[in-house]
C-alpha cells in the first residue's frame, strides 16, 4: 500500500511540473491568397453584399429526377448498420424528401435572418449578422461569434439566436451574432489551392469580425468549429474576450493523457474521473482504439481521398445522403 501511495505521489508531482512548465501557446499565421490564380493588382474588394437563400423550379424538378432514378441496393440480411447505413432506412429517409418535406418552405426558414457575403483572401465568404433589435439602456449588445462542424452549416445555431438576441428577462445580456459558413462549407466559397487549415479558416474569420467595425468579441465553437474558434483565441488573446466549445478533444495527447490511459484504472481520483469515466475509459484497447476503427470509416476516406469521394458523390442525392448520415450514426 505504501508503494501505490508513493508512486501516486511521484506521479502527480510530475503532472503538476508538466503543467507549470507549459508555456501558453500564441500560434502565428501569415496572409494568404485561396482565389483562382493570383491576386488582382489594387487591393481586394471589401464590399459587404447582401445574399438571400434561393432554389427554382428547375432545381428542384432535377433533385426529384436523380431521386427518382437512383437504383437501391439492398443490405445484407440482419446487417442492421454494422456494415453502414442500412437500405431500408434510406429508403425511408428519401421517400420523406422526394414526398412530404416542403423545400421552399425550407429555403424560407434559412433566409429568416440576414444572410451576407464578403470576399476575404480570394474567396468569397457567407455569414449571418443578427442584431438584437432591443438593448437595455445603459449597455451593450455583446459580440459573439458562432462557427459550426461537419457535417453541419451556419442553421446549427438557428434555435440559439433567438434565446441570444431576444432574451425574455430584460436583465439578461444580450448578444450580436455573426455566424459564418467555413470556407468550402454552406454558401462559403472553397478555397483553390492546397494547404487551407483550421489556422487560416481563423484568421479569415478575424478579418470578417474586423471587418464588421467589432474590435474585440467573444466566440463558440463546435466539432471543426471548436478547432476554428480555439485556434481564433491562440492568434489573438486580447481580441477574443472568451471562448466556449462543446467539443474538444485533446488534439495532441501528452505525458499527462499518456498516464491517464495507463493508472487512470487503478488511480482514477488522482486524474479526476468518475465511476462512469471509468466505464468508458476502461479497457483502453476496446473503447479507444478498436471501437475508433471500426467507427471511422468516412473520416479515413476524407482525411486521405476526399476527392474520390466527393466526386463520387457529387452527382447522387441519396449516395450523398447516406454518407452523411452514416457519419451521424458512428458518433
Amino acid at each position: 500500500m505504501f508503494a501505490e501511495v508513493l508512486v501516486a505521489v511521484a506521479i502527480g508531482g510530475l503532472i503538476l511540473f508538466l503543467v507549470r512548465r507549459s508555456p501558453t501557446q500564441v500560434l502565428k499565421t501569415e496572409d494568404g491568397w485561396w482565389g483562382a490564380g493570383e491576386p488582382p493588382g489594387g487591393g481586394e474588394d471589401v464590399t459587404i453584399r447582401p445574399f438571400r437563400v434561393a432554389t427554382s423550379d428547375e432545381e428542384l424538378e432535377d433533385l426529384y429526377r436523380r431521386m427518382d432514378q437512383t437504383r437501391p441496393v439492398p443490405s445484407l440480411e440482419d446487417s442492421q448498420f454494422n456494415y453502414g447505413f442500412n437500405s431500408r432506412s434510406l429508403e425511408k429517409v428519401v421517400s420523406y424528401w422526394r414526398h412530404d418535406f416542403d423545400w421552399r418552405r425550407q429555403v424560407d426558414k434559412l433566409n429568416r435572418y440576414p444572410h451576407f457575403k464578403t470576399s476575404i483572401e480570394g474567396i468569397d465568404v457567407h455569414y449571418l449578422h443578427v442584431k438584437p433589435e432591443k438593448v437595455p439602456e445603459g449597455s451593450a449588445a455583446i459580440p459573439l461569434v458562432m462557427v459550426h462542424g461537419w457535417p453541419g452549416s451556419f442553421y446549427e445555431f438557428y434555435g440559439l439566436i433567438p434565446l441570444l438576441t431576444e432574451p425574455e428577462d430584460p436583465q439578461d445580456l444580450v448578444f450580436e451574432v455573426v455566424c459564418p459558413s467555413i470556407p468550402g462549407y454552406g454558401f462559403s466559397e472553397a478555397p483553390h489551392k492546397k494547404g487551407f487549415d483550421s489556422i487560416c479558416a481563423a484568421r479569415i474569420f478575424h478579418k470578417l469580425m474586423k471587418r464588421l467595425g467589432f474590435q474585440k468579441f467573444y466566440a463558440h465553437g463546435g466539432d471543426w468549429g471548436w478547432l476554428v474558434t480555439t485556434n481564433m483565441a491562440q492568434l489573438a488573446p486580447g481580441i477574443v474576450k472568451g471562448l466556449h466549445v462543446n467539443f474538444a478533444p485533446p488534439s495532441k495527447p501528452g505525458l499527462r493523457v499518456a498516464l491517464s490511459v495507463m493508472l487512470g484504472r487503478r488511480f482514477p481520483k488522482m486524474f479526476g474521473f468518475t465511476d462512469t469515466d471509468v466505464q468508458r475509459l476502461f479497457p483502453c484497447t476496446e473503447k479507444l482504439v478498436v471501437e475508433s476503427i471500426k467507427e471511422s470509416g468516412y473520416m479515413h476516406i476524407q482525411a486521405t481521398k476526399p476527392d474520390t469521394v466527393g466526386r463520387g458523390l457529387n452527382d447522387s442525392p441519396v449516395g450523398l445522403a447516406a454518407y452523411i448520415l452514416e457519419s451521424f450514426h458512428d458518433y
